[in-house]
């Protein structure tokens, strides 16, 4: 998986400041496509995670495409409840709902069931990328202003980036010297009257100046291609680390010629695309036909891209090729492609409440980028299980990391409070390895709960025989409405 640079976003909903510059398409045609799409969210809260938290709104901008489609941000509609959208000209305000979501690429379909809504609008095309140095013109609904604002910039680079929307993911994307402000995140960026970009993100005014970006048309078109078939996959990746070969030492130690070929792949990911396929050790001469440069770039439609822009354009299932060195001898292997799962740990969550479990006031949680953000515990083997979840593969043995998050007060669990934020080994002799495995223990019901945690010698004891009664003290107390969400929807006490 590529390496995030470090980009800082400045929040939920964005716009582009305006620049000065050359008209590059036609306004009038652009109203008739244009959407002011008005979100109430409600963000979860993982420390309390059966409340639903308190709403609040914003403000982002959309387009019609083909197929009565409206293209936006994912970020403009994560959490949201309630969705509304309105067009130039039209004082109604028409109900909306998402039809896809992909979080890892910033990108989402919005459907109106009123067909008349798109009764007189332009569905726009897209068109490519625009070459540097060239102008481009935004469309939206920025901070300032009830109506559309047309501003423009030039691009500056293209190169991936991280989408912080996810704060995980990295894809290609493309920088504009105009800066990013709220309310015009999803509005369409246009080049002689096609859409070339989704303006999304930017750095704080504090970190650059008139600095923003825009996702790409090939980002775009690789999303509405993944949910043809009615669902979305998410993007897939190598699962790999690679090392790039220049030093000529190096290079000789290997028993490679200087000739600015190959990489060494220094990691393959367990349970990952190239598990089985690829090896430690193996140099990477070429990927689907494409020479891999010794700086682990590639050429690509006359352009020379970072490696992983080949498996950017794949799909869930489909194979890739690779040429690589391996014991002195050159071979083919071929490996069928499917997302990081592990990585999702470092991803930001949204569209559903938190998962937890609770026995007896003692809550149990995933360990994931939500908790870590909101509990910041002190045990620093939580911390590190955090940071070493893939690299360690600690994710082979435990898909999934559950942790006390918290203790919640009550005789029942009198003297426990000091073991909240450990990580859990063990309970009623079961090894946890996700929160399924917590709930299924909890469920059998032994006279006495025991768990374990890792790194503390004493169990945590709970008695069966007073569970009940406490766990009805526990709900009233603290308003718990149930005992457990393992799986995005609260279950019944």
């Amino acid at each position: 998986m590529t390496l995030p640079r470090f980009l800082f976003c400045l929040g939920p909903v964005f716009a582009l400041a305006g620049l000065a510059g050359a008209d590059t398409t036609q306004p009038t045609l652009v109203r008739k496509s244009l959407v002011r799409v008005s979100t109430t969210a409600v963000m979860p809260d993982y420390r309390q995670p059966w409340i639903a938290g308190r709403p609040s709104g914003g403000v982002g901008a959309g387009f019609v495409i083909s197929g009565n489609r409206i293209l936006t941000n994912a970020h403009v509609v994560s959490n949201a409840r309630f969705l509304a959208v309105e067009k130039d000209g039209d004082p109604n305000r028409w109900v909306a709902g998402v039809r896809f979501v992909a979080h890892d690429a910033d990108l989402a379909i919005l459907e109106v069931k009123e067909a008349r809504f798109f009764d007189g609008m332009h569905p726009l095309e897209f068109g490519g990328i625009p070459a540097l140095d060239s102008t481009v013109a935004a469309y939206g609904y920025p901070i300032g202003g009830e109506r559309l604002s047309i501003t423009r910039g030039v691009v500056s680079r293209i190169d991936f980036q991280l989408y912080s929307h996810s704060a995980a993911d990295s894809h290609l994307a493309i920088q504009i010297d105009a800066a990013i402000n709220p309310g015009n995140s999803g509005g369409p960026v246009l080049q002689d009257g096609k859409v070339v970009g989704v303006a999304f993100q930017g750095y704080s005014g504090d970190v650059a100046q008139n600095t923003g970006y825009m996702i790409p048309v090939p980002v775009v078109k690789r999303f509405l291609k993944d949910i043809e078939d009615g669902r979305y996959d998410r993007y897939v990746d190598l699962a790999i680390s690679y090392f790039p070969l220049l030093n000529p030492a190096q290079r000789r130690s290997l028993g490679l010629p200087d000739d600015g070929h190959g990489v060494l792949v220094t990691s393959v990911y367990p349970k990952g695309s190239c598990d089985g396929v690829l090896e430690k050790g193996d140099v990477l001469l070429a990927i689907d036909g494409h020479r891999v440069d010794s700086d682990g770039f590639v050429e690509l439609e006359g352009e020379r891209v970072e490696l992983p822009e080949i498996v950017e354009r794949k799909f869930l299932d489909e194979p890739v090729r690779f040429r690589v060195r391996r014991a002195g001898a050159e071979t083919e292997v071929e490996a069928r492609l499917k997302p990081a799962t592990p990585f999702m740990i470092q991803a930001k969550r949204y569209d559903t409440p938190p998962r937890y479990a609770m026995l007896a006031g003692l809550l149990f949680q995933p360990l994931d980028r939500e908790f870590l953000e909101a509990w910041r515990p002190e045990d620093l083997r939580v911390r590190y299980t955090y940071d070493a979840f893939v690299s360690e593969r600690i994710y082979v043995e435990r898909p999934e990391v559950v942790v006390l998050s918290a203790v919640l007060p009550d005789p029942v669990n009198t003297y426990l409070a000091p073991y909240a934020g450990g990580i859990v080994d063990e309970i009623n002799g079961r090894k946890i390895r996700s929160l399924a495995d917590v709930a299924e223990a909890i469920d059998a019901k032994p006279e006495h709960h025991v768990i374990r945690l890792l790194g503390e010698g004493r169990p945590l004891v709970i008695e069966q025989a007073l569970v009940g009664e406490a766990a009805d003290r526990i709900r009233t107390r603290y308003q718990i409405p149930a005992d457990r969400n393992l799986d995005g929807e609260a279950s019944a006490p």
